[in-house]
């Protein structure tokens, strides 16, 4: 047995552990101050609780914040969190899905646009595609790069490839 070790060590939670578990506390109270008003609005919490996070965000100065932030931590300690981190979860993962589709369209927008052949592969995976329309856009996105001119069909090949992606993917999910 350590010298620094207790006798009841597995019943008293230790100092660092108590402090971590606080500022942990105290972080996922700031993460609600980051909230809007309607997502807010979806989390279950005391009236209380809500109120001062209402108030941390009204406050603009350093330790003003840094106190009502103090005070939700302490406030969070009657909370049960597990539902709160719930919720942040599932938009958090909705977030990063909307994320990972729009890099997944740029994806396609850029190989389009870089390669010919490229078309066929994007047939191959979306095969409701409207090729025609594609090619046009195509050509037209690269005249305007090429003359240096504001994106409006880079734009449009973006919003196409959207739309042909989602119903690709509705269609999918349907069957």
């Amino acid at each position: 047995m350590s010298v620094w070790t207790t006798v009841n060590e597995d019943s008293v939670p230790s100092k660092t552990w108590r402090k971590q578990a606080m500022l942990a506390l105290q972080e996922l109270g700031a993460e609600l101050t980051r909230l809007s008003d309607a997502q807010l609005e979806q989390v279950e919490m005391p009236d209380i609780l809500r109120d001062a996070v209402v108030e941390a965000r009204r406050l603009t100065r350093f330790e003003a914040r840094r106190r009502q932030m103090q005070y939700i931590g302490r406030l969070m300690r009657d909370v049960d969190p597990a539902p709160i981190r719930t919720q942040l979860d599932v938009w958090r993962t909705a977030t990063q899905a909307g994320t990972t589709r729009l890099h997944r369209i740029e994806h396609w927008r850029e190989r389009l646009l870089a390669d010919d052949a490229a078309l066929d592969a994007f047939r191959s995976v979306c095969p409701a595609a409207d090729a025609p329309r594609l090619a046009t856009l195509i050509n037209d996105a690269r005249r305007e790069r090429a003359a240096g001119r504001p994106p409006k069909h880079f734009r449009a090949l973006f919003r196409e490839l959207k739309a042909m992606i989602d119903a690709n993917e509705t269609t999918v999910a349907g069957q």
